[in-house]
């Protein structure tokens, strides 16, 4: 075979790695065991906890920890060469042979660390980013992750050389088109990146007909956000009688699902479930689940949920409205939902209270708290759509055009006098077309 068609036939198979499925339902048999790093001011142990739960999730088996408390990271290794000595111990004797740094590291250090180490060396960004590999099931979330993953990946070719390749394979190495070779180029990666973008945006197209007619009918939208494992499945399941899948692990859904809401007094909404937040979330992968957040940002309302039992509660509920901030979700009306209050003794009960005014203490396992909670989401809600018949005259055509971009007409008939209009519309545009409302009368949706 001549080297140009050998190029082509290497190619070629390339591009059927990279199109297959994700792998995301394998996981390892035999969990590796890895060695947890954290660097930062004051830090303890204690302060890895969560990514130990987080290397649990990817099938990691944490043997151990080291952690430095220094201001900025040495330049070289991350951590300083004491400690990296202090963890090429470790590694020897615990049989590690995986190493968790709880930061995004520069191409730079993870080279640095894994010719000296020789061993497997990833940080925070490539641990998230193989947990959301492991989890994806629609089509959309495997593609949304393939392309975090090599947009994570496409910096780091140079950076990373020879220890790319990684054919053993395991945590850190489950990429988006399956068992992807490393090696693969820059411009072969940048073609995938460019095929992927093209592809969600066309998957997005189907889900925002959906979203478009939920509007157009006027029913509220709530939309369930929180820290990863704070209970939103279980509560989602638990107010909707839905089937969402339920896993005391970090990100164990990822796919968003729509359900009907129903509400006292008989009114009714649609609320949706949306992927878990977590402190340090990838830009990238914030980025590449952008549409899928637009749930969010195009909602009526947030139910935040968070996990009342946890020692880092009050950290949770700010990561998780800086991420909101960061999707343009943070001036959205908002419901506090502490969850999981059956774990949480009746003292420290009443302190959250006093902390989080407004809040409302629930349990998703149990049911308490429940209808105390759907009042709660009611009374924030804004109020119900208005059934109007007005009389627009034809000076005023943009109040038409308004009705049409802005509330969902029903009728338009041509009179003498002007544009006679038969619509629901929200309390703004009922304030700004009242002069020409002839009747009018208050729906619930």
């Amino acid at each position: 075979m001549t080297s140009a068609r050998a190029t082509a036939a290497r190619r070629s198979v390339d591009e059927r790695v990279l199109e297959s499925p994700l792998a995301a339902t394998w996981r390892p048999v035999v969990r590796e065991k890895a060695i947890l790093v954290g660097v930062a001011p004051g830090i303890s142990e204690d302060d890895l906890d969560e990514l130990a739960a987080l290397a649990d999730s990817a099938g990691a088996e944490p043997v151990g920890r080291i952690v430095q408390s220094r201001k900025d990271p040495d330049p070289q290794f991350w951590i300083g060469k004491g400690k990296v000595e202090e963890l090429h111990g470790l590694l020897r004797s615990t049989g590690a042979e995986l190493v968790i740094l709880d930061d995004e590291l520069t191409p730079g250090h993870l080279r640095s660390l894994e010719a000296k180490l020789r061993v497997k060396v990833i940080d925070r960004t490539a641990l998230i980013l193989d947990i959301f590999a492991l989890h994806a099931r629609s089509r959309e979330g495997k593609a949304q992750i393939e392309l975090a993953q090599l947009n994570y990946l496409l910096p780091r070719l140079r950076g990373w050389g020879e220890s790319m390749s990684r054919a053993g394979g395991g945590i850190g190495t489950r990429m988006g088109g399956g068992e992807t070779k490393l090696e693969v180029d820059r411009q072969h990666i940048r073609r995938r990146i460019a095929k992927l973008r093209r592809d969600i945006r066309e998957l997005a197209k189907a889900r925002d007909v959906k979203r478009a007619s939920r509007q157009r009918s006027n029913v509220p939208q709530v939309a369930i956000a929180g820290y990863t494992n704070a209970g939103k499945s279980t509560l989602m399941n638990r107010l909707t009688d839905a089937d969402v899948v339920v896993a005391d692990q970090l990100f164990a859904t990822l796919d968003p699902t729509t359900r009907r809401l129903s509400l006292p007094g008989g009114r009714r909404a649609t609320i949706s479930d949306t992927v878990g937040f977590v402190g340090k979330l990838p830009h990238d992968l914030v980025e590449a689940f952008r549409s899928t957040l637009e749930e969010v940002t195009l909602s009526d309302l947030v139910l935040h949920v968070a996990d009342a039992s946890s020692p880092h509660l009050d950290e949770q509920i700010q990561a998780v409205r800086r991420t909101l901030e960061e999707i343009g979700a943070g001036n959205l009306p908002e419901v506090l939902a502490l969850n999981k209050v059956d774990a949480v003794r009746g003292s420290e009960r009443a302190r959250m209270a006093r902390r989080y005014p407004g809040s409302v203490a629930v349990s998703a396992l149990t049911g308490e708290g429940v209808e105390g909670l759907l009042l709660a989401v009611n009374d924030a809600l804004p109020d119900p759509p208005v059934e109007i018949e007005a009389l627009i005259p034809w000076s005023r055509g943009d109040l038409v055009a308004l009705l049409y971009r802005e509330a969902d007409l029903l009728r338009a008939e041509a009179e003498p006098e002007g544009t006679r209009v038969h619509a629901k519309v929200g309390l703004r545009e009922l304030a700004i077309l009242r002069p020409y409302v002839t009747r009018s009368r208050a729906r619930t949706a």
